[in-house]
């Protein structure tokens, strides 16, 4: 059981890890849109829209080997776990 927590555990950070940077970045250049949006009164949704996509591309294409590297790692030590997870 504790290979199992400790594998759980493992992936549960590297989800976060990997998740909570982009969504930052998306949040962080949402809210400096709306910001000015609602200073120049420009309600156009698209405008809303593409700067956060451009940011979360840019954020993936840099941080991506990284994150690819993580889930190998990641996926290597499950299947080396196997034997530990079935009992066996």
């Amino acid at each position: 059981m504790a290979a199992f927590d400790g594998l759980l555990h493992h992936a549960l950070v590297l989800t976060a890890l990997l998740c909570l940077p982009v969504l930052g970045i998306a949040t962080l250049v949402g809210t400096l849109v709306a910001v000015l949006q609602a200073a120049t009164q420009v309600q156009e949704q698209t405008l809303s829209l593409f700067p956060k996509l451009v940011a979360v591309g840019v954020c993936v294409a840099l941080f991506g080997a990284f994150a690819m590297h993580s889930c190998a790692s990641l996926f290597t030590e499950a299947i080396a776990q196997i034997r530990n997870l079935t009992g066996g």
